[in-house]
C-alpha cells in the first residue's frame, strides 16, 4: 500500500524488499494482485470470519494526492486518515480507537508508545475466527500436562486429546513432524513440532518451496493428537524488521512519497502489527456448542504426536493458499 505513494528508490526498496523482482513483474501487476487477494480475503465467508486491513494515519499538516486516496480505497480497501500528532495521546486514542472498531473490539490497544514528531503511522491487522474440521471433545482434555519451554523450564498446560485421522508427515531431512489440521471451511492448519534443539534448523529452512514439498509429501492416516490449548498475541513494531530487508529510504530524509503528497518531509515514523490468536477445543476463537459421540476406545496402535515443547505453527487460506498466520509458540501458558 506504501509503495503506491512512493517513488524512486524508496519504492523500489519496498517492493524488492517484499521479494518482488521489478525486471520480471510490473509494478502496477503487482500492486493488481494484491487487490485481488485482499478482495479473495475479505470475501464475506460462512464458518470462516476473516477481518483484515491496514490504516494509514498521517500529519494534518500535509495533504494527501487524490489519485493516492482512491487508489488505497480501490486497491487495499484502506482510508487514510487526517490526525493531529501536536497531542500524542489523542493521536494513539485515535488509532487505536479505529482498529478496535474494525476488529469488532479484537485488537485494543495496538500502539502504546506513539513517540512526539510523528509524521505517518501504518498499522496492520488480522483477525481469525474459524471451526475445526473436526472438533475435540472438551472431556478428553487433560488439565495439566507438562510442555517443555526450554531445557530447564516446563509448564503446565491444557492437553487437548483425539484419535482421528490427519494428514500428516515425518520430515527426516528437516528433523520435524507435520500435521496438518483442517477447518471446516476454506482453512487449514500447518503445526510443525521440530526434534528437540531442531528448531532454528527448522525455522532457517522455512520457505515457499519447504511448504510445497510438505503439501506434495502429507499422507492421511490415524494418529493418536495431543495439541495444547493457548492463546497468544504478539505485536511488531515492524520499523526494525523492514529496515533490515532492506527498505531503508521511507524511514529517513531521504524518503520520496511525492506520490503520495506534494509536500516535503514525508517519511514513515511507525509500523504497527498486531496477532490475537486463541485455539481451543472447537477452533480459533468461540464457536456455538457441538455434541460428541463415544467413540469407542480402540487398542489399535497408531503415530502418537504429541505437541509438548516449542513448535512452529501456520494458518492457511485454502483458496489463494495464502498465509494468514505464521507463528512460533514456545510457551502456551504466556498470554
Amino acid at each position: 500500500m506504501l509503495s503506491l505513494g512512493a517513488c524512486s528508490s524508496t519504492q523500489t526498496q519496498i517492493l524488492e524488499g517484499l521479494g518482488f523482482n521489478l525486471t520480471d513483474t510490473p509494478v502496477a501487476e503487482i500492486q493488481q494482485g494484491f487487490q485481488h487477494l485482499i478482495c479473495s480475503l475479505n470475501f464475506p465467508k460462512k464458518e470462516l470470519e476473516l477481518q483484515m486491513g491496514n490504516a494509514l494515519f498521517i500529519g494534518k499538516q500535509l495533504k494527501p494526492l487524490e489519485k493516492f486516496l482512491d487508489d488505497v480505497k480501490n486497491l487495499y480497501e484502506t482510508e487514510v486518515f487526517s490526525t493531529d500528532f501536536s497531542n500524542i495521546s489523542a493521536a494513539q486514542q485515535e488509532i487505536n480507537s479505529h482498529v478496535e472498531k474494525q476488529t469488532k473490539g479484537k485488537i485494543v490497544g495496538l500502539i502504546q508508545d506513539l513517540k512526539p514528531n510523528t509524521i505517518t503511522v501504518l498499522v496492520n491487522y488480522l483477525c481469525f475466527k474459524a471451526q475445526w474440521a473436526n472438533p475435540f471433545d472438551p472431556s478428553k482434555t487433560e488439565e495439566g500436562s507438562s510442555f517443555l519451554v526450554d531445557k530447564t523450564t516446563t509448564v503446565q498446560v491444557p492437553m487437548m486429546h483425539q484419535m482421528e485421522q490427519y494428514y500428516h508427515l515425518v520430515d527426516t531431512e528437516l528433523n520435524c513432524t507435520v500435521l496438518q489440521m483442517d477447518y471446516s471451511k476454506n482453512a487449514l492448519a500447518l503445526f510443525v513440532l521440530p526434534k528437540e534443539g531442531q528448531m532454528e534448523w527448522v525455522e532457517g529452512a522455512m520457505s515457499s518451496k519447504t511448504l510445497k514439498k510438505w503439501n506434495r509429501l502429507l499422507r492421511k492416516g490415524w494418529v493418536d493428537l495431543f495439541v495444547p490449548k493457548f492463546s497468544i498475541s504478539a505485536t511488531y513494531d515492524l520499523g526494525d524488521i523492514l529496515l533490515k530487508m532492506g527498505i531503508q529510504d521511507a524511514f529517513t530524509d531521504n524518503a520520496d512519497f511525492s506520490g503520495l503528497t506534494k509536500d516535503n518531509g514525508l517519511k514513515v515514523s511507525n509500523v504497527a502489527h498486531k496477532a490475537m490468536f486463541y485455539i481451543g477445543e472447537k477452533g480459533t476463537e468461540a464457536i456455538p456448542e457441538v455434541r460428541f459421540l463415544n467413540q469407542p476406545e480402540t487398542t489399535l496402535l497408531h503415530p502418537i504426536i504429541r505437541f509438548d515443547r516449542s513448535f512452529l505453527l501456520l494458518i492457511l487460506e485454502k483458496n489463494t493458499r495464502s498465509i494468514l498466520f505464521l507463528g512460533k509458540v514456545v510457551d502456551p501458558m504466556e498470554v
